[in-house]
């Protein structure tokens, strides 16, 4: 009766939940993700459009086109987050354009938007930028991560069009961060409009926005957490309004916090008068009993909304904002506690730059939140966002799936003694700060410039500001041990002792001190010089099993001492933990060839050592983690001529049964109990492969019986298990979408990656092929790249090739065709695989622009059209490879009675 209760208890919250959003008018996968740092909400008076669609696009110098009456016809149109160019998945060594490049867009606003203030917020243009409308330059910025705001309220023409007219250059420029050339740099310097773009709207006394206010620690709304404990906790709120209206304002503001199933459990009222003209901040406080709170296996948000409303009760500003109630503090000998706990488990993670295969760092939203999602698959706590202010999607993913961040100021390696460099750092670091910080996953800042050799004042400086800007809590701004103003920083990146020796570096910070918290920013990485560039942690998934299985090796405990796995779990409680260089494989501006050192490629198709990371994870289900968790079990070997003879398999469970072949030997691995060291350390099972009796069973016809099997146990009991198969002969595509279960929504910019698999009659990869793939895409997507750039037809590596498709501005079905090149009797056969896209819940903005659609060609063969031809071909085509089956055997037969017979 009690578990009826629960579920009727649970469907109740469901519902409700479900009720709060469709009252919201937003889309639960919509919801995700915040527009110009806050989430709209319906009925406040506050209108958010997406400015995304519609621009017209010129690579080069136009110095005209800032013009209003300027003709673009000729310009090609584009949709942001736009990267200027689509590029080959080798793009490293500075291939990418660098330069001018511009942007126009003419749109119409809705009357209704007469009596507002509107502005203009820009998540990020790359390089210096400015921007005019109808022919009025309105701002110059110099930063190509941070928000570029601008009000547009007086230049607007409601009796007719807009036009906007945005110049945008990522060239190589000292004077702002990162400064550094991009042939110098070990990142791409990707230019363009990369990152959404909105319009938003509200009344003349309304919240302003932090970043475009530029108060300290003020502007904006800025949430913090004076008192937590499971008993009751304390949500600080401080608001900045202004009042731009003709006279005195005087109305209320209203806070109602809501549960994860929109429940409301805490509210607020403050009355308030302001005067024509002024700002000011207002403070209140909200209290809830026996909180649900936020921590990285349970990543519980609630919904701030945020309502203004004048005497008259009718609301003229507000929005919602995700809240997740969490304290985090270092207590010095006492270690890291998280919600007046101690938090005893390392914080185990990645770094992650930005940039995606064929895109650059022109990500939509939702390839943000799978990257969040892929890596919290993988038992990540943790992300180091480098180089510079990551896009706010990824943030807000990083609150939704419980991965803490690291947040860092645009630099690499580079410093300039011109006071408007530093004037220009220390405006980003607050910048940072102000458009961060409201984020639950926000763990540590990193202020000062990476690797870089900067002056004693200036992190003394970047330092200070951090705690100006964020001055409620404990503000955990981080340095290098050796780097000059690094005394005043509460924590300090170093590699563990056991590696270091306890000597002090550049990168070692010798004796660890009680008062000062540690953590590795960059780990794995091995290279034999800074030149050539080779090390067995750089691994492409096409050059196969054994090199990925030696990276999994060397980030996991290699037999050289490395700061590794290994070591960083068996390291003091001071150290708290450390992030693997690197999450993804990715470009770079100074070498020729990019970095393969990540656990994933540039597709995000995972290599052997994302298992040997997701083995770490807890064993036990964590039901408010909404990520792949509990138990695993995964076998590192495909059974190819070449696998290696030891079986490796990762596992996070206490025991491991492995069965090689039906009727087979059978192994048992039991995991010791030594707690200092990697949670789920690689599981080697000596001598247990062999390609001979592998082919001995193939030629006796027992295919059946050839595989590997293994049980993940805890207490005994069979938890998780993982089934091996070869591969046989090749057979056919197999198309799949790597969509995370977050739908292609038909808003023309967003993309999603297609992987066709090369399977055998049974479906099991053949990772031995060097197949090339060319796609297909009709209906309601465009295929991205062709084979100017390598993109189709696509090499198969390790028995896949990906494409991305991007999505049109209707929702609707799209086909995909994966073939290979020929119609031999022989030749794999080609699929077909269909999507659909749905259609986003956002306004957009835009005038529809008028694209030729190609014109589908009737092609006549004796009275038989295209279709039909190719519909006879294909059977004629099924008939002949039936037929083939046969004379195959012939031909089998042949060789098994000719061939050596042990």
């Amino acid at each position: 009766m009690k578990y009826t209760k629960t579920i009727f208890s649970g469907l109740i919250c469901v519902i409700f939940f479900l009720l709060q959003l469709f009252a919201l008018g937003v889309q639960a996968g919509e919801s995700r993700f915040s527009t110009a740092g806050f989430y709209e909400l319906a009925g406040s008076g506050r209108e958010v459009y997406n400015m995304n669609v519609g621009w017209r696009f010129y690579k080069g110098s136009c110095p005209e086109a800032w013009q209003r009456d300027f003709d673009d016809s000729s310009w090609e149109v584009v949709s942001i987050p736009h990267g200027l160019e689509l590029l080959p998945e080798e793009a490293s060594g500075s291939i990418n354009y660098q330069g001018e490049a511009w942007y126009r867009k003419t749109f119409s606003v809705p009357e209704d938007l007469k009596t507002k203030k509107v502005y203009l917020h820009f998540e990020g243009i790359m390089g210096k930028s400015r921007i005019w409308l109808n022919g009025k330059l309105l701002r110059e910025h110099f930063n190509g991560y941070l928000p570029v705001i601008v009000d547009i309220t007086e230049g607007l023409n409601f009796e007719g069009e807009n036009t906007l007219s945005i110049c945008a250059d990522n060239s190589d420029d000292s004077s702002f961060l990162p400064g550094k050339p991009q042939q110098a740099l070990d990142f791409t310097y990707f230019g363009g409009i990369y990152r959404d773009c909105f319009l938003v709207a509200h009344g003349h006394v309304h919240i302003t926005d932090a970043n475009y206010e530029d108060e300290i620690a003020g502007g904006g709304v800025f949430i913090h957490y004076p008192f937590v404990s499971e008993d009751k906790a304390q949500i600080g709120v401080k608001i900045h309004l202004r009042n731009e209206s003709t006279g005195l304002f005087k109305g209320k503001l209203l806070l109602t916090l809501r549960d994860a199933c929109g429940k409301e459990i805490s509210k607020g009222v403050k009355s308030l008068s302001l005067r024509k003209g002024k700002a000011d901040h207002y403070d209140m406080n909200l209290y809830v009993d026996c909180p649900a709170l936020w921590t990285p296996d349970s990543p519980i948000l609630h919904q701030l909304e945020i309502k203004l409303a004048g005497e008259d009760g009718v609301f003229i500003d507000g929005m919602s904002q995700k809240v997740g109630i969490r304290k985090i503090e270092y207590r010095g000998k006492d270690g890291l506690y998280l919600n007046n706990k101690p938090y005893r488990d390392k914080l185990i993670g990645v770094n992650r730059h930005q940039d995606f295969a064929i895109i650059g760092n022109a990500l939509p939203n939702s390839l943000h939140w799978r990257d969040a999602k892929k890596l919290r698959d993988a038992g990540v706590r943790i992300v180091r966002c480098i180089h510079y202010p990551h896009d706010p999607a990824f943030l807000d993913a990083c609150d939704e799936f419980g991965i803490l961040t690291i947040l860092a100021v645009a630099g690499w390696q580079f410093w300039n003694d011109e006071p408007v460099f530093s004037e220009r750092a220390y405006s980003d670091i607050r910048g940072l700060v102000r458009r961060d910080r409201n984020h639950p996953s926000t763990f540590m800042w990193e202020p000062v410039l990476n690797e870089t050799h900067f002056p004693k004042e200036y992190a003394y400086n970047a330092k200070k500001i951090v705690d100006e800007e964020y001055p409620y809590e404990q503000a955990l701004s981080a340095c290098d041990p050796g780097s000059p103003g690094s005394d005043c920083f509460p924590v300090i990146y170093t590699h563990p002792t056991s590696v270091s020796g306890g000597k002090k570096s550049v990168y070692n910070a010798g004796t660890l001190k009680e008062e000062t918290m540690y953590f590795t920013r960059e780990f794995g990485d091995n290279v034999d010089d800074w030149n050539s560039h080779n090390s067995n942690s750089r691994v492409h998934r096409s050059w196969g099993e054994s090199p990925m299985l030696q990276q999994a090796v060397h980030y996991a405990s290699p037999a050289y001492a490395y700061t590794c796995l290994e070591t960083l779990y068996a390291s003091q409680p001071a150290h708290v933990g450390g992030t693997l260089w690197h999450a993804f494989d990715h470009q770079r501006g100074y070498h020729p060839q990019p970095f393969y050192g990540g656990i994933m490629d540039a597709f995000r198709q995972p290599k052997i050592s994302y298992y040997m990371f997701m083995a770490q994870r807890p064993s036990e289900k964590l039901d408010k983690l909404p990520a792949e968790n509990g138990p695993m079990v995964y076998i590192a070997n495909e059974m190819t001529p070449f696998s290696p003879q030891d079986v490796t398999v990762y596992s996070n469970c206490e025991e491991v049964r492995l069965t090689v072949f039906e009727n087979g030997k059978k192994y048992i691995y039991q995991r010791s109990s030594d707690e200092r060291k990697m949670p789920a350390p690689i599981i080697t099972f000596k001598d247990a492969f062999h390609f001979m009796d592998l082919k001995a069973l193939a030629r006796a016809g027992k295919q059946k019986e050839v595989y590997i099997l293994a049980e993940g146990l805890i207490n005994g009991e069979i938890v998780a298990t993982n089934k091996k198969y070869p591969s046989w002969r090749p057979a056919s595509l197999r198309l799949r979408v790597d969509d995370d279960g977050l739908s292609l929504r038909a808003d023309g910019s967003d993309v999603v990656t297609v992987i066709a698999e090369i399977v055998d009659e049974k479906g099991t990869v053949k990772r031995l092929n060097n197949t090339s793939v060319r796609f297909t895409v009709t209906g309601e997507a465009v295929l991205l790249g062709d084979c100017d750039i390598a993109c189709n037809p696509v090499p198969a590596h390790w028995g896949s090739a990906p494409a991305l498709i991007r999505a049109t501005t209707n929702a609707g079905k799209i086909n995909i065709r994966a073939e290979v090149l020929g119609e031999g009797v022989h030749a794999i056969a080609p699929c077909e695989f269909e999507y659909e896209s749905v259609k986003p819940m956002a306004r957009f903005i835009y005038n529809p622009v008028e694209i030729q659609s190609k014109v589908k060609t009737e092609v006549t063969n004796h009275g038989i059209n295209s279709e039909e031809l190719d519909s006879m071909k294909k059977e004629i085509l099924r008939l002949k490879k039936k037929i083939s089956k046969y004379e195959l055997r012939e031909v089998e037969i042949q060789q098994e009675s000719f061939g050596e017979k042990k």
